[in-house]
């Protein structure tokens, strides 16, 4: 049975969220698509925030467990 492909914008911001909680720049951003852009933007920013307030690692877990 094939498994249905994940939204591209989803893929987008997770892959923002894992670049901001690993302290990654926001220039690191690989699409020039502005909607895939304005998507990995906001998970990059709120990785970010994440690894300000601390929640990396195992104390992160409980945040969003779909970025694991």
């Amino acid at each position: 049975m094939k498994r249905q492909k994940r939204d591209r914008f989803q893929r987008a911001y997770l892959h923002g969220y894992k670049a901001g909680v690993s302290g990654r720049s926001r220039d690191d951003c690989p699409s020039q698509e502005i909607n895939l852009r304005e998507y990995w933007m906001s998970g990059w920013r709120e990785g970010r925030g994440d690894q300000w307030s601390g929640m990396t690692g195992v104390s992160g877990i409980h945040k969003n467990p779909m970025v694991i």
